[in-house]
This record gives structure tokens, sequence and C-alpha cells, in this order.
């Protein structure tokens, strides 16, 4: 293949989503005249879809040839000497990220045939979807920092769209607002990152920043002693905070699983949610140089990595537990990126794409199965009925929770390694964190799958399985975009193969993807040129190197590893827990009750938010627009000011009466005056 990327190729991936997106959400609705129909919208969005994966593979077959690409598409305006512009920078990590995006929202809108196919809004959904994945291809592809921002509040913008799909559903509403505030939040601190450096370097192009690095990194913030490169770093690793939901700008994403399911997969687990991390890992020429930065990533991580995996253990809706364990797993990324092991941090975002979607779109296959009922107390014995979607499962979790040969081992064990061979601050406590949370991510991993697919069969025990008002929307449709009137109460079944065929394309990269691209990603040249690493200040990903012989003999001591140990004992412990001896969870919960109304109430952070935050602002906005507002600005300025023209309007025209004598007499006094002055002060 020809080392050479063209711009028009390059073009074609992120326009064909957008023209999929544009033409479906015009003439398949209201607004063009309803002139598709369901049948033509999913097969236009899914063709173009596949036209950008295919391109995308094709560059990264390309990229793998020696292939680069980093040029000026369109220019847009210029400001002095600050160009804003959009470009397309293609290497290692953007190839990979296009080939990730583009597979997992095909898997998705294959998928959501068969999911919302009797949902209303089955157009609109596609529409938005396609809309999502452009958004996320120009992010990816960006060479600058505005093209950068602009894809990143794009995806901002559709995944508000999303979340709140079913908008006659208020929990929807308040869900979606919820996500579009808290990234607001992380937002302002992306553009405040962004600014300084347009100010100080004079450019958005990533290049000529990173050219800039080291005369940044020996300045200083005016008027303080810090350093500007560390500010800079935390404004921008702000704004990660809120797009991949770390510690505390998490509380966003659990209650996002108000949206469709299949949104779950692209948005929650594969793609939005990772945008953070891609940026972290982009921006390393920068956070290199900050030590005091990457100590403070590494601790946010370490924190999110463990206490969200708690919250993931007390979960009974089974697309919960699924959202707390995108959280943990986002923290091991974040922790990654802390060590200096961004190559290790981005290979996990793309296992961790593959296996977490396929966690997603199996828990919408259970949904689907059990006739929309969420809470897994009410499942079981989902083995024998659902033989696809119970094996697919089952390889996500062994993904997830690590297992040896498995493609989350190899970025997972990697990201442990790396935290040990860090000597940063903090990289104490991370590595305990990392640690730690092997064993609660197998634990709230399988009492999942034991759960869901194992024990006795509980579906006639559900208290709403005949009247669940709380998943119904106002016409009709519960969460899962499918009538009440579908089987309520009957046996599980099989979803239909549009919804298996995703799960089975899934999970053959959970298994294998891992195996032939550690070495390439970790220890070759995949990204040369894309992440840069001080190996003398961070020496954790040269440590590594010296420790890899191979990803047969890493698997092969895996299993004599701490993790691995760590993993099993979670696993028996739930096995026992939820199958053998059911009774121990409800003794435990009543040993330790207060720990329970801890993690129930997620550590209490979203009544801090609504209750001392949120009061607080709106507090201090009262007050703002009743002194400030109506009392300053409206009181004393707008309305003082003509209030004081009246009065002295008034005076004046008090002393304007019209007869020529009072006239005359004001001369008179006005002539006494001026006389007796100059007589005063002439003597």
């Amino acid at each position: 293949m020809s080392a050479t990327l063209s711009a028009s190729s390059l073009l074609a991936v992120p326009l064909a989503p957008l023209a999929g997106s544009v033409f479906t959400g015009i003439f398949g609705t209201k607004f063009g005249g309803n002139r598709i129909g369901r049948q033509v919208t999913h097969s236009l969005t899914i063709l173009f879809v596949l036209v950008a994966f295919v391109i995308s593979v094709m560059t990264l077959l390309a990229v793998n040839d020696g292939a680069h690409f980093n040029s000026t598409v369109y220019e847009w305006m210029t400001v002095g000497g600050l160009k804003m512009e959009i470009g397309f920078l293609v290497d290692g990590l953007t190839a990979m990220m296009m080939c990730v995006v583009t597979f997992v929202s095909l898997m998705v809108h294959l998928y959501t045939i068969g999911y919302m196919q009797e949902d209303d809004g089955y157009i609109r959904f596609f529409s938005y979807i396609s809309l999502f994945t452009f958004s996320m291809l120009m992010l990816v592809m960006s060479n600058n920092m505005l093209q950068l921002f602009f894809g990143w509040e794009a995806v901002g913008l559709v995944s508000y769209l999303l979340i709140g799909f079913w908008f006659n559903r208020p929990t929807a509403i308040f869900a979606n607002m919820k996500a579009f505030l808290v990234n607001r939040v992380g937002d302002f601190g992306f553009i405040l990152g962004i600014g300084l450096i347009a100010a100080y370097a004079g450019t958005l192009n990533y290049g000529e920043a990173f050219a800039k690095a080291d005369a940044l990194a020996k300045l200083n913030l005016p008027g303080t002693d810090w350093m500007l490169i560390t500010v800079i770093c935390i404004c921008l690793f702000i704004g990660a905070m809120g797009k991949s939901a770390q510690f505390p700008l998490h509380v966003w994403l659990p209650d996002s699983m108000e949206g469709p399911t299949p949104i779950s997969a692209l948005i929650h687990a594969a793609t939005m949610v990772t945008a953070g991390i891609f940026m972290v890992a982009r921006m390393s020429p920068l956070f290199e140089l900050s030590d005091t930065a990457l100590s403070f990533i590494l601790v946010i991580g370490s924190i999110t990595t463990l206490f969200m995996g708690f919250l993931g253990i007390i979960q009974n809706d089974i697309k919960r537990v699924v959202a707390y364990s995108t959280l943990s797993q986002l923290g091991y990324m974040t922790v990654a990126l802390g060590a200096s092991a961004y190559s290790v941090a981005v290979f996990h975002l793309m296992t961790h794409a593959m296996f977490k979607a396929l966690l997603f779109l199996g828990a919408g296959s259970v949904i689907i199965g059990v006739h929309h009922n969420q809470d897994m107390r009410w499942m079981g014995g989902l083995r024998k009925y659902m033989p696809i979607t119970w094996i697919t499962s089952l390889i996500g979790s062994l993904a997830l929770i690590g297992t040896p040969f498995f493609s989350g081992f190899y970025s997972k064990d990697s990201i442990i390694e790396a935290v040990s061979e860090s000597h940063l601050w903090g990289s104490g406590f991370a590595y305990f964190a990392v640690l730690a949370s092997v064993f609660v991510t197998a634990f709230y991993s399988f009492r999942m799958y034991f759960l869901v697919f194992h024990g006795k069969e509980r579906y006639d025990l559900n208290p709403d399985a005949h009247h669940d008002d709380h998943h119904a929307d106002a016409h009709g449709h519960d969460d899962h975009g499918h009538g009440h009137d579908d089987h309520h109460g009957g046996k599980p079944h099989e979803s239909p193969w549009v919804v298996w065929v995703p799960l089975v394309a899934l999970a053959i990269p959970s298994v294998i993807i891992g195996y032939p691209a550690i070495e390439p990603m970790l220890f070759g040249d995949f990204f040369k040129g894309a992440i840069f690493i001080n190996e003398g200040a961070h020496p954790a990903m040269k440590e590594l190197a010296e420790a890899f012989h191979g990803p047969m003999q890493m698997a092969l001591h895996g299993f004599t590893s701490a993790p691995f140990w760590l993993a099993l004992a979670g696993v028996v412990v739930t096995w026992y827990m939820y199958l053998i001896n059911p009774a121990v969870p409800a003794a435990i919960k009543r040993a330790f009750q207060p720990i329970y109304t801890l993690l129930e109430n997620k550590y209490y952070m979203d009544w801090f938010n609504e209750n001392v935050i949120a009061r607080g602002t709106r507090a201090l906005g009262t007050g703002l627009w009743k002194g400030g507002d109506q009392g300053i600005i409206d009181g004393g300025i707008v309305n003082g000011s003509w209030k004081l023209v009246g009065r002295i309007s008034s005076a004046v025209r008090w002393m304007q009466t019209g007869y020529i004598y009072h006239y005359a007499f004001a001369m008179l006094i006005g002539i006494f005056v001026l006389m007796s002055y100059f007589v005063w002060f002439n003597r």
C-alpha cells in the first residue's frame, strides 16, 4: 500500500456520517415532509458509517506503512498572528481512534435497528448517532485546538440530545441537563487552558504549540509563583475531568443511562467519555513538563477508579452496574496518563471500547429478552434462554476483569505495572487503588453475571412486571423503545439477529485484539511522533519495556501475579455469595448499614451539588440580581439617573415661571451678586 494520505479521502471520513445525519434528519422528519421511511434511514446511515469505517481501516494500514498527514484543509480567519483553521493530523493515535469510533458506531447503528424498532423517534435517533459520529471524528482528527474545541462541544451537544431523547420523561430531561451543566464546568477549565496557550504561544496549531513548550515551561503565570505550564495542563485536564467523568465531575454519567441503551454503548463507553483521555495523550509534550499536573491526574484517576467501583457493587439496575464500571475503567486510563504511560492509557481505551460496548449492548439484549426489566434481582437463569447474549456477556466480563489472554488483561495489567514503576507524588496511593480495584471489578462484574445468567429464575417475582410506570414515557414506551404490551410476564427469549450480530462482532476483538496490538502500541513505533515521554524524568514505560518478553509470556506470567489472584478471589466470593449462600449479602448489608447508606447515596455528591453548590449559586444569583441588578444597576444607575434629571428639571422648571418681572428681579439679584463679589475681592 502506498504510504500516502490524501486530504479528500480523509475528508470523506467525517463528512460521510454528517451527510447521512443531515439527509435523514431533514427528509425523514416533518421538517422535510417525511419523504423517507425507516428502512431507507437505517440503510443510508449504516452505509455512510461503513464508508467511514473502511476508509479509517485503510488509513490505519497506510499509517502502519509510514504514512503521515498534517495539513490545513480550510483557513477560516486570521486575527493578528493567530490563525483559525480546519485541518487534519493523522498519525498512529488518530488512526487508531478513527477505527475505534467508526467500528463501534457501525455496530451501534446495526444494533439500533432491532433495539429501537418500535420507537416513534426511530429516524431522529439514527440522525443523532450519525451526527455524534461526525463530531467525534472531527475531534480526533483535528490538528489544532479550535477544531478540537468544536468537536469537544459538538459531542457534548449531541450527548445532551441523546440522553434526553425521550424528552417526555422528566428523569431524562433532568439527566441531560445535569450532563450539560457538569460538562460546562469542565469545559470552562478547558477553554481557559486553550486561551493560555493561544495567549503565550501565539498559536492554536498542535505542532507549533508543542515546539514552544520548553519556552512556556520557563514562564510563571503573571502575578503568581505558579508555573504557567502547570496551570495550562491542569486547566486542560479539568476539561478532561468533565468529559471523561472523573471525580468530582463524574456525577452526570450514571444518570445518563436514562437515554436509550445504544447511546450508552456509543457515547458513554467507547467514544465520548474517552475524548478526555485522547486529549491528554495528544497534549503529552505539554504534560511531560509538569510533575505537579501529572500527580494531580494520578490522584484524581485513583479516586475515581476505586470509589466508583465501590458504587458498582450495590447497584441493581443492570445498566448502572456497567455505567459505574465505565467510571472505574476511565479512572484506570487516567491513572496511566498520570504515570506518563500515555500509550498504555490509549491502549486500554481501545480494548475497553470493545468489551464495554459489548457489555452495554449485551445489557440491552438482556433488557429486550426479559421484556423491558432492568432490575437484576428479577432475572436469573437466562443462560438457557439467551445463549448468544450469555456467551458474549461472559466474554465481555472476562475481558473486563483482566483474564490472561483476553484483551483487557494486556492493557489493565500494563497500567498496574506502569503505576508501580512511577515515582511521582501520589503513586503509592494510586498503586493501592488500581490493585484493590481489580478485586472490586471482578466482584461487581460477576455479581451482575451470576444474577442475570445463573441461579433461580425470578421473573414472576418482579412487583413491577405489569405496572412499570416509572420507566414509561408519555407515549407508552418504556426506556428501551418498546411498547408495554409486548409479552409482559412471558418467558425470556433471545434477541433478533440485528441485536446479537454486533455482540458477536464486538466479542471477537474483546478476546483477541490485545495479543497482537500490545507490542507495537506500547513498545514499538506505532505512536512515534504522536506521544512524547521524557524517559529521564518519567521512566515507567522504559522499565515496562525492559520487563516485556512478548504477549505469550506476559499472559502466562499473569496467572502467577497478584491481579489475577485478586480477580479470581472476586469471582469466587461473588459465586459463593450470590449462588451458594444468598443470605450472605443481606447479612453484610445489615452489619455495615452506615457504609451501605453512604454508597446508596453515592457519597452524597448529588446532595452536596444540589443543596450546597446549586442552592449557594442560586442564593448568590438572587443576591446579585436583587442587590446588583435591581438595586445598583436598575435602581441606582438606570432609574437613579432619570430620577435625578427629573428632580433637577423640576427645580429648574419652578424657576422658569414665564413672568418678565421674575426674570428682571433675577437679573438685578445677579448684578448685585457680581458687584458684591468684585468689590469684596478688589478691596
